[in-house]
């Protein structure tokens, strides 16, 4: 698959309760990464398939979602593809430390999306 999903991550009123009920209904292992000012990110390996992250939901007043990432090869020209064909952009891209880049968009629709393009080693 040319664009995979890649991510998988729930933005959340309430880390410590999501952390709590998904440790313990899954056998996923989580484990925090400082992101300097923006406080923790909580890594979720789930062994096998497409794993993800927790994070205290960056827009206050925004309800608990979980949000995919499809992989791009160029994040800046996807971006403004997404844009020209209708979407909000409500995240521009932005550098993940040592990682790479997402940018998140609503389409048409209203439904959101994330896009990733990977950092070369």
């Amino acid at each position: 698959m040319v664009n995979p999903f890649v991510h998988v991550e729930l933005n959340t009123t309430d880390l410590p309760a999501a952390k709590s009920f998904y440790g313990s209904l899954f056998t996923w292992t989580l484990s925090d990464v400082a992101m300097g000012p923006a406080g923790n990110y909580t890594m979720i390996n789930v062994g096998e398939g497409t794993g993800g992250g927790m994070e205290q939901h960056p827009m206050p007043g925004e309800p608990s979602a979980w949000l995919a990432y499809v992989m791009v090869d160029d994040i800046q020209a996807a971006t403004e593809k997404a844009r020209s064909l209708g979407a909000k952009i409500i995240r521009e891209p932005t550098e993940v430390p040592d990682t790479g880049w997402i940018s998140i968009f609503i389409d048409p629709t209203g439904a959101t999306l994330g896009l990733f393009q990977a950092k070369l080693k």
